[in-house]
């Protein structure tokens, strides 16, 4: 995901979306725990993904328009 795709979404959107990362990167570290992990990649790439979106969140309460 591109910042710049994540700013064009409303606050409600992106909350939305930190949501299901949530779920997804809780599902990954259940698969880590049994084993059944595939991708080991995945969960940097969503951690960092839910990382950029509450920037862009944090960023629009303050009022920044970047």
């Amino acid at each position: 995901m591109n910042a710049s795709e994540l700013r064009e979404k409303t606050q409600a959107e992106l909350n939305k979306l930190v949501m299901d990362l949530r779920r997804e990167q809780f599902s990954l570290r259940m698969q880590k725990g049994t084993g059944q992990l595939t991708k080991p990649g995945k969960m940097k790439i969503v951690r960092r993904d839910i990382a950029r979106i509450k920037t862009l969140l944090q960023e629009k309460a303050a009022g920044k328009s970047v």
